[in-house]
């Protein structure tokens, strides 16, 4: 009775597909994976390249510092206007007139490095977008070459204790709600970070190929978040294997579309520095590499949930053939499709948003707006990752409903799945 009992209440996963399909998937895995891992031993940077700092925007020595007193002073007694504009605190009017009013003198003492302990003012004027306060954190710009008296000046504000909190919570709440399975998708959110830190950035900064590089370095990612955090079975490599083929999609789309726009890839103060100070880097293909990544993490959702919206179906009703599931799959993606393409122009929108004000501020049009590189590179990365997400659904679908449908009822994996159960409810009901 009790053999019977635990086979009519089993709960298992669905019937694995075929032996020959396994054999299949693993055939085009297998030499894939081996082609990632042989293209990223061979574009192994060894690290950032060394240069000279030029102590232009973020390429500049910098040390902690601590804020610890604060004197208001008259502005015009401190000569306010003539203020370095590194300090932030530069007048309103361009630097010609000392504004009315009390300015802010703090005296700041440097916390790290060889000069640790030495002190010097910084002038705050009151409509300065940073303020600062007695006691607080602070980063601090070294200039070696200048005056001993201006070698140091305020550049920003240490927010690394409420950005290490909120990182602490985030963490605690996938844990908390994803168990085991939050546990791994942090690890391979630490993995992806490791790959693009310690693989990507500085192979770029060698000099190989920006479009190679990003390629091999988003397969790696792929592969490891996908099987760590979905284990290693045939439901996530047909969830890999659609998020290839989109991401081979975005690749020749974003490559056709950003040749024929002529968009460079140069287009603020950033990119400008990254060129001048490497001008051997392809800024155009640093650009795909960056379309390339950036789609990699809402693909994987897209390729996984329709994946298991799939085997789910089938699990649901195992008489379902290919052709059903696909079209009652498609029919999840199309939901799926709507919301993940409003979410992802929305979020370079939102990112966009300064920009955008300062265009309508100047009264431009949206054709002339549309048609500034600095738009237009926002616009082809949004439309180019949007038709890869786009078709990911369509291919992942129909993927998954040929490999989920391949064991029939008939076949020795569906037997073994489903006859003891069907032998169990048969001894019950003759009790």
């Amino acid at each position: 009775m009790s053999h019977g009992h635990s086979h009519s209440h089993s709960h298992g996963p669905a019937a694995p597909v075929s032996k020959h399909l396994r054999k299949v998937i693993a055939a085009v895995l297998i030499p894939f994976a081996a082609a990632v891992f042989v293209g990223m031993i061979v574009l192994w940077p060894g690290g950032a390249p060394a240069h000279e700092r030029t102590g232009v925007g973020f390429d500049r020595q910098t040390q902690q510092g601590k804020v610890v007193s604060i004197e208001l002073v008259d502005c015009k007694s401190v000569n306010a206007a003539q203020v370095p504009p590194s300090s932030g605190t530069s007048a309103p009017q361009g630097g010609k007139a000392a504004p009315s009013g009390d300015c802010k003198k703090a005296t700041v003492e440097i916390g790290t490095g060889p000069d640790r302990g030495h002190r010097f003012v910084e002038i705050v004027q009151p409509g300065a977008p940073r303020q600062l306060e007695t006691g607080q954190g602070i980063v601090v710009a070294y200039a070696p070459a200048a005056p001993r008296d201006l070698q140091y000046s305020v550049i920003d504000v240490n927010r690394k204790l409420p950005l290490a909190l909120l990182a602490g919570i985030f963490a605690v709440a996938v844990v908390v709600v994803g168990r085991l399975r939050g546990l791994f998708a942090l690890i391979a959110l630490a993995v992806s970070f490791s790959v693009l830190t310690l693989f990507i950035l500085p192979a770029i900064l060698q000099g190989s190929n920006p479009l190679v590089v990003g390629v091999v370095g988003a397969s790696a990612i792929m592969l490891i978040a996908l099987y760590m955090c979905h284990g290693l079975t045939a439901r996530t490599s047909v969830a890999v294997l659609g998020t290839l083929a989109s991401l081979l999609l975005i690749g020749l789309l974003g490559s056709v579309f950003i040749g024929w726009a002529f968009l460079s890839g140069n287009t603020d103060d950033n990119t400008g520095l990254i060129h001048g100070l490497y001008p051997h880097i392809d800024m155009s293909g640093l650009l795909l590499a960056g379309v390339i990544i950036g789609s990699l993490g809402v693909l994987d959702d897209v390729t996984v949930t329709q994946t298991s919206a799939v085997w789910e179906l089938h699990q649901a009703d195992p008489s379902m053939g290919p052709r059903a599931l696909y079209r009652a799959g498609i029919r999840i993606g199309r939901d799926h499709i709507a919301s993940v393409v409003n979410t992802l122009v929305l979020a370079y929108a939102g990112a966009a948003l300064p920009l955008l004000l300062l265009f309508s501020i100047a009264n431009s049009s949206v054709g002339a707006v549309a048609n500034s590189e600095l738009v237009a590179e926002e616009i082809v990365r949004t439309l180019v990752g949007s038709i890869g997400l786009v078709a990911s659904v369509p291919v992942t679908t129909a993927l998954a409903a040929l490999v989920v449908s391949a064991d029939r009822p008939g076949s020795p994996a569906a037997g073994a799945a489903s006859g003891p159960s069907r032998k169990g409810r048969g001894r019950r009901r003759k009790r």
